[in-house]
């Protein structure tokens, strides 16, 4: 728990930014300068393929850190790019800044080692998930874990996430519709 001046003092490392819907946050081959807090609304983390197809490997919504943590921590070019789903309010923390805020209110160290520990489990997961179920399986387990998602984000980009192509998530969808009990 952060006392009032703690708190004050977090606000100083931040700034604040407002996205558009398709907005573009990060470019891949750009240099991560910031990690985004996602305050209200929706982001895509995705790399380009060499045909152009999007390959979605994060959605960030209210609550939800974004970045290219490669790019961030070490200053190469990114691997990824970050856009806008929906018009989204960010907070945005350079590295500097970062360092500062561990430095200066260490219960933010402990936020972000169990934050960074959290992601790792999700990874895992995913890419087990990735590997060992199937295609209806990962729609269910998603639209189980986060049904607010799927109503939000268009059904070709949920495909991009999962994976799968787009008409595949139709189908599910059929069926899921012709049997409701799932």
């Amino acid at each position: 728990m952060l006392t009032q001046q703690e708190k004050v003092l977090m606000e100083s490392f931040f700034l604040s930014k407002k996205l558009h819907r398709k907005e573009v946050l990060l470019l891949q081959s750009e240099h991560c300068k910031h990690l985004a807090f996602v305050v209200k609304g929706l982001l895509k983390t995705y790399n380009l393929d060499d045909k152009g197809n999007e390959h979605i490997n994060l959605f960030a919504w209210e609550g939800w850190w974004a970045s290219d943590m490669l790019s961030f921590f070490t200053g190469k070019p990114a691997n990824f790019n970050i856009d806008a789903i929906e018009d989204t309010d960010i907070l945005m923390i350079s590295l500097a800044n970062y360092n500062s805020l561990l430095e200066k209110i260490p219960a933010m160290e402990r936020y972000f080692r169990i934050l960074y520990q959290n992601s790792l489990l999700t990874k895992d997961i995913r890419l087990m998930s990735a590997s060992t179920h199937t295609a209806e399986e990962k729609y269910l387990a998603l639209a189980h874990s986060h049904p607010d998602l799927i109503q939000r984000v268009p059904q070709n980009l949920i495909a991009s996430y999962l994976g799968l192509a787009p008409e595949t998530i139709s189908r599910i969808k059929r069926k899921i519709k012709r049997n409701p009990a799932q």
